[in-house]
């Protein structure tokens, strides 16, 4: 009885099935085997604040080609699947839900209390993600899952902050902070997003003590007027050099300022003048410290004015800011306003206005931790794909301040500090001090504060591991190969991991990091909530299954750029999807017995399987170099046009008149090579579209064959599949073909009618290959006949012509040929070739070029302009006849 399979492909009967199949197989496990090779990736984990987007579907489906792939090639291949706990984020969205489903605040349950609800959000969003990042196909080994906050990785979190604290790395200190007064916490920052913004330039003044004069600045923010410490001028400025050590007065405040001299001053900026306030200005800080200047704040933690702001006090900053330009214009100190746009700093998190504040908070010492990360970069061991990335990477490194990872928040690793309650010495300790190490008193109170989300995150690939201990997976496993991630998380994540890995692995922590871009709208737009341009994958899966999803992702992408998404995209791939269906059903229908046998007896190919079985060579090397060098666009479009044109369209269309006849004694060696075709490209496609290829190879495979396809040996070109000679044989039978259907259409020949054919060859071996070949004109090209000869004598002067490689090829279509629409197509074919003649030349006569390029390269661009300009001058000599009828 021969295998069958539905008359239409529906995913809904297969991706389940298939995957819970896998997953009982355990195939998604990677063991700890000595005698094979590790391949690793860590995967970034997502956060538990709720549903999964499209940008989370590419980045799952680039790093399970990758482990697809690097299995199959017999690697010991790990993908750690986990999700992080996104400090900030859950908060915001478990205090949104108390709010409005209890009509309570974190500060009316306590602490425990919100974390009880933190932890509960946890268990069902983290549940439902992973369950999402399973529909996408991902080939995680599960039974490693990670959670940022899990015991394992608390662990590891503690350790490296006593261990920092311990070589003087993190140290806690007053300095100027990024403040968000809407999430009431101070952030990175890599967390502040810097955005366009239309506001004004306030021209204002203050008097000078005892002069009469007034000192002229302009400022963009004069709600910060009474934290002014200094007014400083370019030295250099003729307008204002007198007034250098001299006294200004900040009214309503009454405070007395001094006039100070600094090159960092911009002449052009304004008036020339610069109010000075550190406290509230990363620029005018660092002015400050130059300066010895005091700090003044004027700002509450919930973005409103404090004590130090006279009667303005309690306004809010945007309020204050209008409140206090009024009132300076009441005492003639305002001038005059003008609009402008600035960047302003905003939390990417809430798009709120950062503060610039003062805060006892806790630091890393980023200067001595930097260095090793960025030799990694520029000695070539840390590899960064696409290249332009790590100019990105080093600017950042380069330029790179402390980092605060101290935040006000309970959802998260609480810092590993305590104080005191007698002396107020501060301990940073592994666990609990039983008492004070300086006074011995009992009690001891921790840091209220949580660590930055990204502290633990920079641990990902070691901590998952087992990290500090030292665990066989960790020895195994680590270093991990290829990170893949958006580039937008850049300096949140990848930096930190590599610097991170450096100090507390002695080694990077991968050796190579993909970033891949974003994935945007059909017009090019970010997909946002406020555009409503938003697409579900889940709900995508639900209609068209993950191949489908992951096939319009992939096709067509580049690092190099961000991803278009088209719905219309989605309907084409599917039909993709039916083509491979129906070849194997065709190919099922065709098999004799009751169970396939892709055993190809090489002494019984024709020239036609010979072709195919070479093209998959060729197709194989194609698709593993492009994966290798993570062009998964490229090796996508190599498999996807193999199987549409060369097998589909051609090989299958070759081999019919074989199949259906069953006395021809090429028909099982005809069957056997469409099993083999089909069986390797479906390994091929595997990384890709992992559904489909299981449902196809286990309906063609015979028991030979690994019980699955995800445990196959990747394919490698084989040497008894390689026949160079009939790929070029095949493909000039093919180029004729084409060049004879398009003269039909040219020509609306109905496709029932015969046509005569003749071809004209110069050399013999030109003549043999379509002498070989004749069966294929008559099934392919609807040819009546076909005469091969070495001249065109007698051929007649109606006759329309094609140019192939070594050959024309004639049609005496008689009354249906129009000899104008003749001349202008053979014009149109000059032009074309001459275009390529000119192009190669081109080529070939650029010595950058020539000095760069691969010897086959060259040699490859030398024989096209040979054949292109053999093909011209066939063109031009029929050109010449067709003008004379």
């Amino acid at each position: 009885m021969k295998k069958e399979l539905a008359k239409n492909y529906d995913h809904t009967q297969v991706e389940d099935r298939i995957y819970a199949q896998w997953q009982k197989a355990g195939y998604f496990r990677a063991e700890v085997d000595p005698s094979r090779l590790p391949y690793t990736i860590v995967m970034p984990p997502p956060n538990v604040t709720g549903e999964l987007h499209m940008g989370h579907a590419l980045d799952a489906t680039i790093q399970d080609i990758l482990i697809r792939f690097k299995r199959m090639q017999g690697y010991s291949a790990l993908w750690l699947p986990g999700i992080d706990h996104a400090s900030i984020s859950t908060e915001v969205k478990v205090v949104d839900k108390m709010r409005e489903e209890e009509n309570l605040s974190k500060e009316d349950v306590g602490r425990e209390g919100f974390l009880e609800r933190a932890w509960s959000w946890k268990h069902t969003y983290g549940d439902r993600i992973l369950t999402q990042i399973r529909k996408f196909g991902s080939s995680c080994d599960w039974s490693r899952e990670r959670f940022t906050m899990d015991e394992g990785l608390n662990r590891a979190v503690v350790e490296v902050f006593v261990r920092l604290y311990e070589k003087g790395l993190i140290y806690r200190g007053e300095r100027l902070i990024n403040w968000c007064p809407e999430c009431q916490t101070t952030i990175s920052d890599a967390e502040v997003e810097h955005k366009d913004n239309e506001t004004y330039l306030y021209y204002m003044k203050y008097p000078v003590k005892d002069t009469g004069e007034y000192i002229h600045f302009a400022t963009t923010r004069p709600e910060t007027c009474f934290a002014d410490v200094a007014v400083a001028v370019n030295p250099r400025d003729p307008r204002l050099a007198h007034l250098v050590g001299k006294t200004a007065v900040v009214p309503f405040v009454n405070r007395e300022i001094p006039i100070i001299a600094d090159e960092h001053v911009d002449i052009e900026f304004g008036v020339g003048a610069l109010k000075i306030t550190p406290g509230h200005s990363p620029a005018d800080f660092d002015i400050g410290k130059r300066h010895g200047l005091p700090v003044i704040n004027v700002m509450n933690d919930d973005g409103t004015l404090n004590a130090n702001n006279a009667e303005f006090g309690g306004l809010d900053r945007f309020i204050a800011k209008d409140r206090i330009v009024e009132a300076f214009g009441k005492l003639g100190l305002f001038t005059k306003k003008e609009r402008v746009t600035n960047a302003v700093g905003t939390h990417e998190r809430c798009g709120k206005l950062v503060e610039p504040l003062i805060k006892l908070q806790w630091f890393v010492r980023m200067d001595e931790l930097a260095k090793p990360a960025i030799h990694a970069h520029t000695s070539g061991e840390l590899q960064v794909f696409p290249p332009r990335f790590g100019k990105v990477y080093m600017h950042w490194l380069e330029n790179i301040r402390d980092w605060c990872i101290s935040r006000q928040l309970w959802w998260g690793h609480r810092i590993p500090a305590y104080t005191c309650a007698s002396c107020e010495h501060l301990v940073v300790a592994r666990t609990t001090p039983a008492s004070c190490p300086l006074c011995g008193h009992a009690e001891l109170t921790q840091d209220e504060d949580c660590l930055d989300t990204w502290f633990s995150s920079a641990l990902w690939p070691f901590s998952t591991l087992g990290w500090p201990d030292e665990t066989e997976d960790l020895k195994y496993f680590y270093p991990t190969d290829t990170l893949v991630t958006s580039y937008d998380i850049l300096f949140f994540w990848v930096v930190r991991m590599v610097f991170s890995g450096l100090e507390h692995m002695g080694e990077l922590p991968f050796k190579h990091v993909i970033f891949h871009g974003l994935v945007r709208d059909s017009k090019g737009r970010k997909m946002s909530k406020t555009l409503g341009n938003g697409v579900d994958p889940l709900v995508l899966i639900n209609e068209y299954g993950a191949d489908v999803l992951r096939l319009t992702l992939m096709i067509g992408s580049s690092l190099e750029q961000d991803t278009r998404f088209d719905h219309k995209k989605v309907e084409t791939n599917r039909t993709f999807l039916n083509k491979i269906w129906n070849a194997t059903r065709f190919i099922l229908m065709n098999i004799d017995g009751t169970a396939p046998d892709a055993t190809v007896d090489i002494s019984r190919l024709t020239a036609a399987d010979k072709w195919i079985l070479s093209r998959v060579n060729t197709l194989t090397e194609q698709v593993t170099d492009n994966l290798e060098r993570y062009e998964f666009g490229l090796a996508l479009q190599n498999i996807m046009d193999f199987i549409r044109d060369e097998f589909c369209d051609w090989y299958i269309e070759m081999v019919k008149p074989r199949l259906y006849n069953e006395d021809d004694p090429s028909r099982k060696v005809a069957v056997a090579a469409l099993q083999a075709v089909m069986i390797n490209s479906m390994k091929l496609l595997h990384p890709f579209m992992p559904f489909i290829t299981e449902e196809v190879f286990q309906s063609l495979k015979s028991g030979t064959h690994a019980e699955s396809i995800m445990i196959c040996a990747w394919p490698v070109p084989q040497n008894n599949y390689s026949f160079p000679r009939e790929e070029r044989e095949v493909g000039l039978i093919k180029d004729a073909v084409k060049q004879i259907r398009a003269l039909r259409l040219s020509k609306d020949v109905a496709p029932s009618k015969k046509v005569s054919v003749c071809v004209v060859a110069e050399k013999q071996e030109v003549r043999a290959v379509f002498e070989n070949g004749l069966a294929f004109f008559t099934t392919l090209a609807g040819a009546s006949g076909v005469h091969i000869r070495p001249d065109a004598e007698g051929i007649g002067g109606d006759a329309v012509s094609a140019v192939v490689e070594g050959a024309v090829i004639y049609i005496p279509l008689d009354e249906l040929v129009d000899p104008e629409k003749e001349a202008a197509r053979l014009e149109a074919e000059r032009v074309k070739l001459t275009a390529e003649v000119a192009r190669v030349d081109k080529m070939l006569s650029n010595e950058r070029f020539l000095a760069g390029a691969r010897p086959e390269v060259v040699r490859a661009e030398e024989a096209k302009r040979a054949k292109y300009s053999d093909m011209l001058s066939k063109v031009e000599e029929e050109l010449a006849k067709a003008c004379n009828r």
